[in-house]
């Protein structure tokens, strides 16, 4: 008998992709990409504890799992960052270049 596809399995390797390379605009593309990445897999993975002879793309979608984990983790990291930024400069600072220049440098020394 010839093995099927995973169903969700190209998509979550797309989503994870995604995920790691968009965690870097404010976090929050990885987190969507990630969760939904992750959520996908989630269906899979049942389909392979029930049958797991049954599927040949296996590795596809530990892959895009690892990645949309990876990704996850990342914007959420990076969203923190950039909320502990905004903290520590101010909103009041934020439309005033030369402030959130300075508060910068005294948060992470001068180059």
């Amino acid at each position: 008998m010839e093995k099927q596809k995973l169903p969700n399995a190209t998509a979550v390797l797309i989503l994870g992709i995604l995920s790691f390379l968009t965690f870097c605009c404010y976090g929050i593309f990885g987190i969507v990409f990630g969760l939904v990445g992750y959520l996908m897999s989630r269906s899979d993975a049942r389909r392979l504890q029930e049958n797991p002879g049954e599927y040949s793309n296996q590795n596809v979608h530990t892959i895009g799992k690892i990645l949309s984990l990876i990704g996850l983790i990342l914007g959420v990291l990076t969203l923190i960052f950039f909320i502990w930024i905004i903290m520590k400069i101010g909103m009041e600072n934020m439309q005033d270049e030369e402030m959130v220049r300075r508060r910068v440098e005294e948060l992470f020394g001068k180059r």
